[in-house]
């Protein structure tokens, strides 16, 4: 693996992760039909970025969502 490939995965997911909505890892994994090594390599590269968020509901489930920082 290198960094073009983990940096095209890490696109993929921003892609998937760009509706807005919360996403769990394993739907995350099958929507986007990536490895665990492939897609956790692009979460890092997202979260290195500041790109991610990870979420814990009330149920200690995770969830992954996109940060959006506004600037005014």
């Amino acid at each position: 693996m290198d960094k073009y490939t983990i940096g095209k995965n890490a696109g993929i997911i921003w892609n998937i992760l760009n509706d807005g909505q919360k996403w769990s890892y394993e739907d995350l994994k099958k929507t986007a039909n990536l490895s665990d090594r492939d897609l956790n390599a692009a979460i890092g590269w997202l979260a290195r970025e500041d790109k991610i968020l990870f979420e814990t509901d009330q149920n200690n489930e995770d969830y992954l969502c996109l940060f959006v920082s506004l600037f005014y």
